[in-house]
């Protein structure tokens, strides 16, 4: 059974990386109207949610370890 942490560490690392992989194929490298100053900040706290979600992912894991008494 996959712990709530890692679970919710997974969606952030997912979502993140298809709000990047969006922003990249539709926004920076397509045609249309100019980037705002709102998508990069919005590009740039992706990456911060992938850093997040690893975390909890790996805390998770470090958990996990600690209760079977691993440590």
């Amino acid at each position: 059974m996959i712990s709530r942490q890692k679970l919710t560490g997974w969606v952030i690392i997912i979502l993140s990386v298809a709000y990047i992989a969006y922003f990249l194929r539709a926004r920076a490298l397509g045609t249309g109207p100019a980037l705002e100053r709102k998508e990069w900040m919005y590009f740039i706290l992706s990456f911060g949610g992938i850093m997040l979600g690893t975390i909890n992912v790996r805390m998770a894991a470090m958990r996990e370890r600690r209760q079977r008494g691993e440590l």
